[in-house]
């Protein structure tokens, strides 16, 4: 790792917009996969739903029991509430500013719902769900989960109006509440007006920064909201400044560089693993979701 490097921002390479592709009455936009990105590995998929606001005695939220294997779901609750049951027995709500992260793992049948008092007050509503990969060799391990909310997650002042909830890795000497399986570092944003912010990654990482809502310039260049933007992996910094308030998911992982075979709710690294995966799923393997 050479001190030019350290010395270096991250360049902006592309823009990615979040195309809409609503589910149901579901508002929902999708920068990750998209044309020109199947990946920004170890980053999946991004989902942004909202944001909305659902009327009194609505339907909620679609996703009812369905499985996973091989990889992480990471779960931004920035509007409304969401309730989790899995077959590995979890169960929580989690309110705005909670995060859900989940490790499916070996395999995991879990429902994302809203919870009744959201059913029949309706309000705003606005949650991002990120997939990160999993490398080969832990791609059967135990699933897990852990849902915190807004006050398990340290808000960390920084200069000049920017603060960084850090929801997973170490910022200085704070360590984040999720130990991840793999050294990802995730956080979420939020930047007021005229503020200025420069955040530390090592080179050779990759980076996942996601624009939520505000006007953003990156390395000095001008971001659109809505759009996953792609970075190179050189620099040892990022640089950020805000001409309005905004909010920003930003992530950093180290790159797999492992073969990608997915198939629905499954991501492994061959097409065997994909058959077996499915095979488990039908045999009951998964474990059930009663909840």
């Amino acid at each position: 790792m050479s001190t030019s490097n350290i010395d270096t921002p991250r360049r902006v390479i592309r823009q990615h917009p979040a195309r809409r592709d609503d589910i149901g009455d579901l508002v929902t936009r999708r920068p990750l996969p998209g044309p020109g990105l199947d990946q920004l590995d170890p980053f999946l998929f991004l989902n942004h739903h909202g944001p909305q606001v659902y009327p009194a005695g609505n339907q909620g939220l679609p996703f009812g029991p369905h499985p996973h294997r091989g990889f992480e779901t990471v779960t931004f609750i920035l509007k409304g509430s969401l309730a989790h049951a899995d077959s590995a027995d979890h169960q929580s709500v989690i309110h705005a500013g909670g995060v859900q992260w989940m490790t499916a793992g070996s395999g995991i049948v879990h429902a994302e719902v809203s919870p009744p008092e959201f059913l029949r007050d309706g309000g705003p509503l606005e949650i991002l769900q990120l997939w990160i990969n999993l490398p080969s060799k832990l791609k059967m391990s135990a699933p897990h989960y852990v849902g915190l909310q807004q006050d398990d997650i340290p808000a960390i002042p920084l200069a000049g109006g920017v603060e960084l909830n850090l929801i997973a890795g170490q910022w200085e000497s704070l360590q984040g509440p999720i130990d991840t399986l793999t050294g990802v570092f995730m956080s979420t944003l939020t930047l007021a007006a005229g503020s200025r912010e420069t955040l530390p990654v090592a080179p050779g990482r990759q980076v996942f920064l996601y624009v939520v809502e505000g006007d953003v310039s990156v390395g000095g260049e001008p971001v659109k909201a809505w759009h996953l933007i792609e970075l190179d992996r050189e620099g040892g910094h990022v640089e950020l400044e805000a001409s309005s308030e905004a909010r920003l998911i930003f992530g950093h992982g180290d790159v797999l560089d492992e073969p990608v075979y997915s198939h629905g709710p499954f991501v492994m690294t061959t097409r065997d693993e994909i058959v077996k995966a499915v095979e488990d799923y039908q045999a009951g393997k998964f474990g059930g979701l009663n909840a």
